[in-house]
């Protein structure tokens, strides 16, 4: 799937591990040169003069650990994958090699007849592992947290996960769309400039649901760092049930989708809780305005994770019992 954030995982993980990370797209290669490097002639030698590859600057040479990433590895044309063949089975070109700890690693999309890209023979493809990438919202909703992406714009994709697979419609294109949300406070005063952003990047029936969700209010619904760090949780409280309440009837997908994003944050964050937070992260858990079976759900994925400061939910008697009676 194009645009999952195949390439990102990568350079998240090299980051992650502290480790180099050298960057290549071989479909920018127009000729062997550039993969095995250009000739120099040698006259070093006292017996006789020979034609030596200087190797290309982007090759490493330092010992690793490393990671060597070929993106869109099959956008390249076939002479230059034919020459690659070898770095893959030996780590090793006519020119130069790979140092010592390296790891290889190869991006890709299928070749089903959506893509512009290269057919690759058997011989090719048994000289690498094969994962195949698939989208998950909540691994998607946790990366956001930490990436800053506005958290109306996560609000959006949790409600309409259904929708990350289109043909323009990608978590990358979404991102792109989303970071104009910034620049606008109340997102229902601004829709034809948002129409006109969304059209530019996305499906026709994605902007249809964004515009259909801001309708909703589902927008207005507060950020989970608003509500754990509030210092006035009961005017914190009074908003949400303005939002929620219908009536005598509750927005259960409002209070489902809040339950949603304040467990993707707390799953996804580095730092553990302050004081406050505990505090009103208990109080909203046991919120009125919360039914049982989403009190329960939430209390369940938070202390399945095991982090530390997530199993005092443990130490809040009515949670305590509403998971003790489910095990």
């Amino acid at each position: 799937m194009h645009g999952i954030g195949k390439t990102e995982m990568v350079r998240l993980l090299a980051q992650e591990k502290n480790i180099p990370l050298v960057y290549i797209a071989p479909a920018q290669f127009e000729e062997m040169g550039d993969l095995i490097g250009m000739p120099r002639v040698d006259d070093s030698s006292e017996h006789r003069t020979v034609t030596r590859f200087a190797p290309p600057a982007w090759t490493p040479t330092a010992e690793g650990p490393g990671i060597l990433l070929l993106d869109d590895f099959n956008r390249a044309d076939d002479r230059i994958l034919r020459g690659i063949m070898q770095l893959l089975q030996y780590y090793e070109l006519v020119s130069w090699s790979l140092p010592r700890r390296w790891l290889i690693v190869l991006t890709a999309n299928p070749d089903g007849g959506d893509y512009s890209v290269t057919s690759l023979d058997d011989a090719m493809l048994t000289r690498m592992l094969h994962v195949t990438m698939t989208f998950d919202v909540n691994a998607w909703a946790r990366w956001a947290e930490q990436a800053g992406v506005d958290y109306r714009g996560i609000h959006f994709v949790l409600a309409y996960p259904e929708l990350m697979s289109g043909r323009r419609t990608t978590p990358r294109s979404l991102v792109q769309f989303f970071q104009a949300l910034p620049a606008f406070d109340r997102l229902e005063e601004h829709l034809p400039l948002l129409k006109m952003l969304g059209e530019a990047t996305l499906d026709t029936e994605t902007i249809e649901a964004f515009i259909q969700f801001v309708h909703l209010r589902l927008d207005r619904l507060p950020g989970p760092t608003e509500i754990l760090e509030t210092t006035d949780f009961d005017a914190m409280e009074k908003r949400i049930t303005r939002l929620v309440r219908d009536g005598e009837t509750r927005r259960m997908d409002m209070l489902s989708l809040l339950t949603g994003r304040i467990n993707s944050h707390l799953l996804g964050r580095k730092s553990g809780l302050s004081a406050q937070e505990t505090e009103n992260l208990k109080r909203f858990i046991l919120s009125d305005e919360l039914p049982n079976d989403l009190r329960l759900a939430m209390a369940q994925q938070l202390t399945a994770s095991r982090k530390p400061e997530l199993m005092h939910l443990y130490s809040i008697p009515e949670i305590s019992r509403l998971l003790l009676e489910k095990m």
